[in-house]
């Protein structure tokens, strides 16, 4: 009886898009518990306890895929077919324009099933009988970087936007920095500045600043306003002498590592005070209502959650809504509407901290544009988002509840990985009709050139892990493949975007074809362009299809990996492998290394190798030796540019380990490619990339 309902138990499982059988890193194959099915399951709204809820669920998807309910959302790609749902009756169809003229029409036979989608790409409304979709047509790749007008061979510089520094900025980055840095970038020849993630975070626990566990992945950080931008210098130092916060603000501009909680408290005050003046400035209220009715029902949304989370914060109910009294579960209750009454003026500060936001990310990509670069900034769009935050409450029935995106057991990683991370549930995009997923990418290219995603393998699968659960306990679930990538691809023609897809680690072996197929550009690191014998491959065989690196966030710098610097950080924070040489195997690394560098020219003598705390020729070989990649694009992070040793992020330790999201960078944003190693750097890249 058991064997017979664990049958039927992975016959849902499979119908649901839950992989019952998967390979492991090591090609190893996997077979995936009852359990952890029920738990994923359920969390998919599938009811799978016993015999009946399975046959249950079963039905319920039979009846879902039977084609006699047309989705929310079709997509379809340009001049294609287009598959619609079977009817026992012809049906008259129309595809109209959103202007509302038509494109095509006539008569669906009941024996068809197709129809010819339009030729130019766009969003469109298909009537169908009495029905009404909303149809999705993609052209058949993103936005490329051939498609960028004069761009020959681009590359770019990848910041921390909370690591850039300016004179007066309060011990945090801003985007006034970002502009200052843009600008830099541009003098040196870079076509594009890749930041990271500038997702709204939690204004009222800035003790919860990691760029890739955000609230909400729809809204910006607050806490990269410049408020001199809004009300002027002479206002805010009034502000600052006010509030006492001058000798506060000039400790936390010259430390050399970001304290996040003393210097969201000291912004938050200021632009608190700012906000009171800017009430009474008639003209820019009236544009900062026509801001909040333009963002609707969204922005209202989350302005009231950081409104609420603020309260009930200061009432002894930290961490997330799940927590708050059950009537402050539905966003659209009356006792939410009663509370954005009583507290308007909070969820307006909230709003126009949006307003703001927008504003000082638009001026940066203006800047960087106007200094000359083609491609401008490039957003980074995180995986998931905080299950507690701003959209997981706004948008529940879009998102999984009681699920945590991770990564199984891997090389990197032997114990697997839970990100503590919630997102959309595949379920509730078709559902929806996509809305959230949409929104989020136009979101991310509202004020960019190109954006990168994170972890694309997304788009295909994710590894999900029960609440309360291993990380090794979960399960990869499929996700709408072919729809989000169409999607993806029209937004990037809209905006006229290119797209990454951060696809490092384990994946399936078509995957990045298929990405690739798409436009869409991998990503191609220094330290993993390796050979069968462990050698590092010449950068003339990396890949025509994916972004080339130095490094990532993630991963030693140049100058760290040279150094040991990783090896020491693995070896004091015990990720390290104790039955491993780590020291020696680097060793060995280097001289690779070196003769790689040597090989592509970008080292000028194969010997003698540069000792290990001589860092300036083996940065600038580097990259050299990385610009002579085929890729399309090339992006350096900073650290690679200045020659510093330390990596922005760790994964794996807390803060109390490693200063993850910290670092601050050692100069103004202004000066910051002044210096000898940087100049070389950005010159050789300039140079190769540049070259006939």
């Amino acid at each position: 009886m058991n064997a017979s309902l664990d049958d039927r138990l992975a016959v849902l499982a499979e119908q649901a898009g839950i992989d019952v059988h998967w390979r492991d890193a090591l090609d190893r194959p996997q077979v995936t518990p009852p359990d952890t099915l029920r738990a994923v399951l359920r969390a998919l709204g599938l009811a799978a306890d016993n015999a009946d809820d399975i046959e249950a669920s079963l039905r319920r998807i039979e009846d879902e895929r039977s084609g006699r309910e047309i989705p929310r959302l079709l997509t379809a790609d340009a001049a294609g077919r287009l598959a619609l749902p079977a009817s026992p009756r012809g049906r008259a169809w129309k595809i109209l324009r959103e202007d509302g003229g038509i494109v095509s029409e006539g008569e669906l036979p009941s024996s068809e099933r197709e129809i010819a989608a339009p030729s130019e790409p766009g969003y469109y409304t298909l009537a169908l009988g009495d029905d009404e979709v909303t149809l999705a047509v993609a052209p058949s790749r993103c936005f490329g970087v051939a498609d960028v007008r004069d761009a020959h061979r681009p590359w770019g510089i990848a910041v921390q936007m909370s690591g850039l520094r300016r004179p007066s900025d309060g011990g945090i980055g801003d985007f006034t920095a970002l502009e200052l840095c843009a600008r830099a970038a541009a003098e040196k020849g870079a076509d594009a500045l890749a930041i990271s993630p500038l997702h709204a975070l939690f204004a009222a626990a800035p003790e919860r600043y990691s760029p890739y566990a955000p609230s909400s992945r729809l809204f910006l950080n607050g806490l990269y306003i410049d408020p001199t931008r809004t009300s002027g210098e002479q206002t805010v130092r009034a502000v600052i002498d006010t509030h006492n916060l001058r000798q506060e603000l000039a400790e936390l501009e010259w430390l050399e590592l970001i304290d996040w909680p003393r210097a969201a408290r000291a912004r938050m005050t200021i632009l608190r005070s700012v906000y009171e003046w800017a009430s009474v400035d008639l003209a820019g209220s009236e544009r900062f209502m026509a801001f909040r009715r333009e963002q609707g029902e969204p922005l209202e949304r989350h302005a009231r959650f950081e409104a609420l989370h603020a309260d009930f914060t200061a009432h002894g109910r930290p961490g997330g809504w799940q927590g708050w009294p059950a009537e402050f579960h539905d966003p659209a209750g009356p006792a939410v509407a009663a509370f954005a009454r009583e507290h308007s003026r909070e969820v307006a500060f909230h709003a126009w901290l949006q307003w703001l936001a927008s504003q000082g990310l638009a001026g940066a990509q203006q800047a960087a544009r106007d200094a000359g670069m083609k491609i401008g900034l490039i957003a980074d769009l995180a995986v998931g988002a905080d299950s507690g935050g701003s959209h997981a409450w706004a948008h529940q029935g879009e998102v999984l509840s009681g699920l945590s995106v991770g990564a199984p057991p891997d090389a990197l990683n032997r114990l697997g990985q839970d990100w503590g991370l919630t997102t959309f549930s595949p379920r509730g995009l078709r559902e929806s009709g996509f809305r959230g997923f949409i929104g989020m990418l136009r979101a991310a290219l509202a004020h960019a050139g190109g954006v990168r995603i994170d972890h694309v393998l997304g788009l295909k699968r994710l590894w999900m892990v029960p609440h309360g659960a291993g990380a090794t306990e979960g399960a990869y679930v499929r996700y709408p493949l072919t729809d989000m990538l169409r999607l993806i691809a029209l937004e990037s023609h809209l905006h006229r975007a290119i797209v990454i897809g951060e696809d490092l680690g384990t994946v399936p072996s078509d995957f990045r074809g298929t990405i690739g197929e798409k436009g869409l550009l991998g990503i191609r690191v220094l330290w993993f362009e390796r050979a069968a014998d462990g050698g590092f491959i010449a950068p003339t065989e990396w890949s025509r299809e994916a972004m080339a690196t130095t490094s990532t966030h993630d991963v030693p710098t140049v100058a760290g990996w040279w150094s040991g610097r990783d090896v020491e950080w693995r070896r004091r924070t015990g990720l390290d492998n104790p039955d491993v040489d780590e020291a020696a195997e680097r060793e060995t690394d280097r001289h690779m290394l070196w003769r790689a560098l040597y090989a592509s020219g970008s080292a000028w003598n194969e010997e003698p190798l540069p000792a290990q705390d001589d860092i300036s020729p083996v940065v600038v070989a580097a990259a050299r030796h990385v610009s002579l990649a085929p890729a399309p694009l090339a992006i350096f992070p900073v650290e690679d540019v200045l020659g510093l040793h330390e990596q922005p992020n760790l994964p794996g330790p807390t803060d109390a380990v490693h200063p993850n999201w910290r670092r601050r960078m050692p100069d103004s944003s202004a000066r910051l490619f002044d210096g000898p190693i940087a100049h070389a750097v950005c010159s050789a890249i300039d140079q190769t990339r540049n070259r006939s």
